[in-house]
């Protein structure tokens, strides 16, 4: 039997923008969460959360490039319809992290009396930039609706996806710092877990009503017994996590990774959710991954430079993490 490469590629992109995507997700989500909780943090911690994404932040955001560059080059028929409605939000998303980058260096070269004004804009461009991912996952669940149900809906998930960045910031702290901070950090899980779960309740919902296709996906027999683990499981997550949070910090340490542990795994199982209803469309209910797809030896040649390009790209992450892992300490730029 031949292998169908005509068919076989435009899955493998979506797969590769995908994992692409669902890794931006819980990793920059955290030091954009980070960004979220100056706003409740005092001037004599800053530098301390700093420290604890200042080694990461820039690979972070590399998984952000990938996917877009994925998107644009494997499927330009989905980019620029997706584009297209989402323009202004993209635009905002951008202004974000640029206001994020600048302030994330000035703040550490402008004399003290200034620093102050930098944190604040590194909090508005993280806020900024966590608000345009939300709305546009809104949008984007509801099939690219721009009006005023769309709009709204967009907005419910942008707060509640800024409050999910919130915890994966709460709880990448809980693991990068000790103290008083770590036990604030604490009291942050607790309180954006409730946004996050009801976030995550809300896209749930609003995905199966938004297609009767995905309705059928989801709640027709034998799927709706296939699919029900991944709710279950993430509810039990989210249950045991809450209950943890009154338990924390453990004596020594111990185990100061899984509260970050336990929410990329319900953030996984929620994307994996999300994958599933909207296969095989990369725009929803629009345009199959087959029929955006650029020609196959275009993505036959884009192939080779993703295999050479993804391995360096998860080689250093992983080097990265493993070099500055351990608790955080003061940051330098000199």
């Amino acid at each position: 039997m031949t292998f169908d490469w005509p068919t076989a590629l435009p899955l493998i992109f979506a797969g590769l923008m995908g994992l692409a995507i669902l890794i931006y997700v819980i990793l920059d989500g955290f030091d954009l969460g980070i960004g979220i909780l100056f706003a409740a943090s005092a001037d004599s911690e800053q530098d301390t959360m700093i420290a604890a994404i200042g080694p990461f932040w820039d690979a972070n955001e590399t998984w952000l490039v990938l996917a877009v560059g994925l998107l644009l080059v494997a499927f330009p028929m989905a980019h620029g319809t997706i584009l297209s409605a989402l323009y202004l939000p993209v635009f905002v998303l951008l202004v974000g992290l640029i206001l994020r980058g600048v302030a994330f260096d000035f703040r550490a070269k402008v004399p003290a009396g200034k620093k102050q004004r930098w944190n604040r804009i590194f909090f508005i461009g993280s806020a900024t930039a966590s608000l345009a991912q939300g709305y546009m996952l809104g949008v984007y669940v509801l099939g690219l609706d721009v009006g005023l149900g769309g709009m709204a809906f967009g907005a419910l998930v942008a707060l509640c996806l800024s409050a999910a960045y919130a915890a994966m910031g709460s709880a990448w702290l809980i693991y990068k710092t000790e103290g008083d901070l770590q036990r604030k950090a604490v009291r942050w899980l607790r309180t954006t877990l409730v946004l996050t779960a009801l976030g995550m309740v809300a896209v749930s919902l609003a995905t199966p009503l938004a297609s009767p296709r995905i309705f059928d996906k989801w709640f027709l027999w034998p799927e709706i017994l296939y699919l029900s683990p991944l709710p279950i499981v993430s509810a039990l997550l989210f249950l045991w996590l809450w209950r943890q949070t009154f338990h924390l910090p453990k004596p020594d340490d111990r185990h100061s990774i899984l509260p970050f542990l336990t929410l990329a795994a319900i953030f996984a199982l929620g994307f994996a959710g999300l994958a599933w209803s909207f296969y095989p469309y990369v725009v929803p209910d629009r345009l199959t991954i087959w029929q955006a797809a650029s020609a196959p030896e275009s993505l036959a040649f884009i192939l080779v430079g993703t295999v050479v390009v993804l391995p360096i790209i998860i080689f250093y992450s992983f080097y990265a993490y493993r070099v500055f892992g351990g608790k955080a300490t003061d940051l330098t730029y000199d």
